[in-house]
């Protein structure tokens, strides 16, 4: 992924208004982000605990979405795979984000969701230059290449749906 700056990333925002988008905290450290690791920028708000967002470049330019998720709940079982990169994460580490839909849908409340590395380095889970917290990636016949193809499908799948 190229590197992005702080404008890039407000103007891309495809499921929340400009007001909304000019108000969300982008990571203060752009400059120093692992790039040419990175399929797609992820982070969470630290204004808001529950929100995550997330850039990646399409066909049709950049497209960024806001997520929500709920919190850890205790005694709740929650899924630990992710959907996206397939590593496995010990309680709180998955995540069901939610995203609200584009446009009229969007407004009239309907959402899509995916089971996600709550952290949201899935590129970096996979290339293996981040390692799970007691959790693990499964050795596959995949090559690394294959995997994030197959990542990066997974969330395209994810995206598509925002449009429908």
């Amino acid at each position: 992924m190229r590197s992005l700056t702080e404008q890039d990333i407000r103007a891309s925002f495809v499921n929340c208004s400009k007001g909304e988008a000019k108000r969300l905290k982008v990571p203060r450290d752009l400059d120093a982000l692992p790039w040419d690791d990175l399929d797609f920028l992820g982070w969470r708000d630290p204004g808001a605990p529950d929100r995550s967002c997330l850039v990646v470049e399409r066909a049709e330019g950049l497209v960024g979405v806001t997520l929500r998720f709920p919190p850890a709940q205790r005694g709740f079982l929650q899924r630990s795979l992710c959907s996206l990169c397939l590593t496995a994460h010990p309680r709180g580490g998955v995540s069901l984000m939610t995203a609200r839909k584009a446009g009229a849908a969007g407004r009239d409340g309907n959402s899509v969701g995916l089971y996600m590395c709550t952290d949201l380095a899935c590129p970096l889970y996979v290339r293996g230059r981040k390692v799970p917290q007691a959790g693990q990636r499964f050795e596959e016949s995949l090559t690394v290449e294959e995997q994030l193809a197959r990542m990066t499908g997974n969330l395209s799948a994810f995206l598509d749906k925002l449009y429908v």
